[in-house]
């Protein structure tokens, strides 16, 4: 039986970026040094098939301090930590790594600067996620305000309007964080912007690929962890930009049959959490299924690295 043709785009960049390839590189590092059990508080990145080849190797998730024995390692969560984890973990006098991304610790001590000049701080971000929790952890409760949405940004009330800055998730909606900036700074003209971009490379740089891919394709998917930020934006910028569907999976196995139905064009992107791995395998089910033929479409080239902690690159 012939196969049908299907043309595949695959946006670049995609995939791991420094932060995420960071955090895995420390666990792993603990792991070689100080042998298995390491524990890890939070998943190290937002993605089963990294933690679950972490797991094999000795890793074990938890969610809070209090489930980690007291002479083990453990590491903290690329999404960053309240400082009151910090604290917990020296009484306790615990060895622990931190793989916080350095562009989340860079909203941190921006966050803590501000409130030392006696700003009120507006957070723009999403409730619960743990890159959030982590940010308003670094103040005591109620000196940072957590706007959401437009919505929210238009009826925000601040103490006092002309003493305020703003930080922001790295892992938002470009497109969503600028309307919602415009907002605030049409309501508090004198509000302080972050002096460099707080939403991360990565997630502009992924976000700007699928938009040049939006509108060449009939579909696209993205592998990544629906608890992934990141991920789950950029499947909403597909559609955003124009892209008659898009859908958001962990995996090739994930996809719906017939799904693909009338698609002849296909883009096929990754999250920043999500292993290259993971797309060659998609890339591998479909030319099952169908005559495939693979297009790269890169919009910029990244080379961001960041250093290893002294304890583990000694």
């Amino acid at each position: 039986m012939t196969k049908r043709p299907l043309k595949i785009l695959l946006a670049g960049p995609r995939g791991f970026c420094a932060g995420v390839d960071r955090a895995i590189k420390i666990v792993e590092l603990a792991l070689e040094k100080h042998g298995a059990p390491v524990y890890v508080r939070h998943e190290i990145v937002h993605n089963r098939y990294v933690v679950e080849n972490l797991e094999a190797k000795g890793a074990v998730f938890v969610e809070e301090l209090e489930e980690v024995p007291a002479e083990v390692p453990v590491v903290f969560s690329a999404h960053g930590v309240a400082k009151s984890v910090f604290a917990e973990a020296e009484e306790r006098e615990m060895f622990y790594l931190d793989a916080t991304c350095p562009l989340v610790t860079k909203v941190h001590v921006d966050s803590a600067r501000h409130r030392k000049e006696g700003k009120d701080l507006i957070l723009i971000g999403h409730a619960g996620h743990p890159e959030v929790v982590g940010t308003m952890g670094q103040l005591r409760d109620g000196e940072m305000i957590l706007v959401e949405n437009a919505e929210q940004a238009e009826t925000v009330d601040v103490p006092n309007p002309d003493n305020l800055a703003f930080v922001t998730q790295t892992t938002l909606s470009v497109d969503d964080t600028a309307k919602i900036v415009g907002i605030l700074q049409r309501r508090f003209p004198n509000i302080e912007a972050p002096r460099k971009e707080d939403i991360c490379y990565a997630t502009t740089n992924r976000q700007s690929a699928v938009k040049e891919l939006a509108d060449k394709c009939d579909a696209l998917i993205v592998l990544g962890a629906p608890n992934s930020s990141n991920s789950n934006r950029l499947a909403e910028v597909a559609l955003t930009m124009g892209c008659p569907k898009s859908t958001l999976i962990q995996q090739a196995a994930d996809l719906e049959e017939g799904w693909l139905d009338r698609v002849s064009t296909l883009g096929i992107t990754a999250g920043a959490s999500a292993p290259e791995i993971l797309v060659q395998e998609l890339v591998d089910a479909l030319s099952y299924q169908f005559n495939v033929s693979v297009e790269e479409l890169n919009v910029i080239n990244e080379d961001v690295t960041f250093s290893l902690p002294r304890t583990l690159s000694a």
